[in-house]
């Protein structure tokens, strides 16, 4: 799937930003909202000098709140921004360098603990901020997944589980083991969300998808809708 989807949108670089800590915010700012309502918050806090660690440390909890409005949950997702910068400053004397230190495990249960942050915002920012191997699963890829008949819900469950979606790429991407799985698990994190804007929404839409040779079921059928 990598392979094809690769074949058809070609290298995708993302994430889309300038900076590491760029990275992070947006992490916390895409959560329950679309990318472009971020892009809006991400130029207030440019224009206000707050796309910078120091510059997220000095603004007031106020003021932070009206800059990230456009991407909505301002109330919560603000003081969780907080709470990563002041955990950065307490136990990483302000250093994101020192933070992509800490080995994956232990700094993604670190992240964790962290208001605001579950799952797949912690492996966005290990991955695409701080460069640690791990895979990112979001629901394009469940809704992939699922209608490809990769993986079937554990029982007793109505969805396929973020865990189950990230050891499912670990083990595909496992059969590779002298690539760059931080590079390949960016890339396909970033491929199957072009996959899915295009063709793998809340419908299916499988005409001309790159995927759709790999479907062992009619479109019209009921698992396509899930």
């Amino acid at each position: 799937m990598h392979d094809s989807l690769l074949r058809a949108y070609g290298p995708q670089r993302w994430w889309p930003a300038r900076t590491p800590f760029e990275v992070i915010l947006g992490a916390y700012l895409t959560q329950n909202t679309a990318w472009k309502a971020v892009e809006r918050s991400l130029a207030n806090l440019r224009d206000a000098g707050a796309l910078t660690i120091d510059g997220l440390r000095r603004v007031p909890l106020p003021k932070l709140r009206r800059l990230i409005q456009p991407s909505g949950f301002y109330m919560r997702k603000a003081p969780a921004l907080k709470a990563f910068v002041a955990m950065l400053d307490r136990e990483f004397d302000g250093s994101l360098d020192n933070l992509a230190a800490v080995p994956s495990p232990a700094l993604r249960r670190r992240l964790l603990d962290l208001p605001g942050v579950g799952p797949e915002t912690a492996d966005a920012i290990l991955l695409y901020a701080l460069g640690h191997p791990v895979p990112v699963a979001d629901e394009y890829l469940r809704r992939i997944a699922a209608r490809h008949r990769l993986l079937d819900p554990a029982p007793g469950r109505a969805k396929i589980s973020y865990n189950e979606l990230t050891a499912l790429t670990l083990r595909a991407f496992a059969r590779d083991p002298g690539q760059d799985h931080a590079r390949l698990y960016n890339e396909f994190h970033a491929l199957t969300v072009a996959v899915g804007k295009a063709h793998c929404g809340t419908a299916p839409r499988c005409r001309n998808c790159p995927l759709a040779a790999d479907l062992n079921h009619c479109p019209g059928s009921p698992l396509s809708v899930i």
